[in-house]
């Protein structure tokens, strides 16, 4: 079971589902929603995630048509995003606010083509890894 929070604690959440993956995003809006070079997630299916706590501090904002993406209203912490359309049923979570530790997990870089023209990628960080 893993743990997560958002910066100021008001939201915290739990998975009970296995994490064995993250994906380094460098698409504009999701460079734009972490404000960082890429953002990185991991995918669960939705039955598998559960708000411990605060959940009535969650704020929406609809990115895109059919995709949603979650963040704490009193900090701003970025938690999750969800596309109606084509995969209901899954969700993917900022790892960023994981609290219980990861390791040895495949990742990958996606959206490698709208990568910010002042982060450097290399031949190892654009293709799929293991730590």
């Amino acid at each position: 079971m893993y743990h997560g929070s958002c910066l100021c604690g008001a939201v915290t959440y739990q998975v009970d589902a296995p994490i064995d993956s993250a994906t380094h995003c460098h698409c504009t809006q999701c460079r734009k929603g972490h404000g960082a070079a890429f953002a990185t997630y991991t995918n669960v299916r939705r039955e598998h995630f559960r708000f411990t706590q605060g959940e009535e501090s969650v704020a929406v904002f609809n990115s895109s048509p059919g995709v949603s993406r979650t963040f704490c209203r009193h900090c701003g912490t970025n938690l999750q995003w969800f596309a109606e359309h084509p995969y209901p049923n899954w969700l993917s979570i900022a790892l960023g606010t994981l609290d219980t530790p990861l390791t040895n997990i495949a990742q990958k870089h996606i959206n490698t083509d709208s990568c910010a023209a002042w982060y450097r990628l290399s031949d190892s960080t654009s293709v799929e890894m293991r730590d």
